[in-house]
């Protein structure tokens, strides 16, 4: 019988950035308009954990980079219709569909960090876009303002998505994907973890 062995998958970096930026979208997206400058931090911070993840996913550890995790639309479709069957193969860094989210999710939050900004900028007269607007109430606040809550919802909605893929994949494959990223670890248990794309 093959002996399980550890294999060290997520990097101390992309841990921080998960479990953060989990933190910091929890804490913008309750804190909203009644607690302005909390929701403006929080904000910021996220803008800030995705350009290092944007960094880290060109120079970073193997699983960490994007070209580990990008897969052609193709690929992504064959690992959704085998997931339903509950016959999707094993990646020991992010399967198609994970990469997928990864993108999904760091593309929604910065067009609602960017959004973010805009409306500080136009209804606040303040942070760092408040230049591009005058003195007075722009009619563009109200423009950015719905921009900015469908990009914050969709955010949610995608996931509450990426939860339930975390949750199949993990049933599917008898492995705790979430305690996989606090550890850092996966086993090796399966001869299909090498990827192709």
């Amino acid at each position: 019988m093959r002996k399980t062995t550890q294999i060290k998958v997520w990097d101390p970096l992309v841990r921080i950035f998960h479990w953060s930026l989990v933190a910091c979208f929890i804490i913008a997206y309750a804190s909203g308009e009644d607690f302005l400058t909390l929701h403006s931090w929080a904000g910021y911070i996220i803008f800030g954990l995705l350009l290092i993840r944007i960094i880290w996913g060109v120079i970073g550890t193997r699983y960490a980079r994007f070209s580990d995790f990008i897969y052609r639309p193709i690929t992504i479709k064959q690992f959704l219709k085998d997931t339903v069957k509950f016959k999707a193969r094993r990646y020991l860094g992010h399967n198609p569909a994970g990469g997928a989210m990864v993108m999904l999710l760091m593309l929604s939050l910065l067009l609602a960090t960017f959004t973010g900004l805009l409306i500080y900028g136009a209804e606040e007269h303040a942070g760092p876009l408040a230049s591009w607007f005058g003195n007075t109430h722009s009619i563009w606040a109200e423009i950015f303002e719905e921009t900015h809550e469908f990009f914050a919802n969709f955010t949610l909605l995608l996931i509450f998505i990426h939860v339930i893929g975390v949750l199949i994949e993990s049933l599917i494959h008898k492995e705790n994907l979430a305690a996989a990223m606090i550890s850092g670890f996966k086993s090796d248990k399966t001869p299909t973890q090498t990827q192709t794309q």
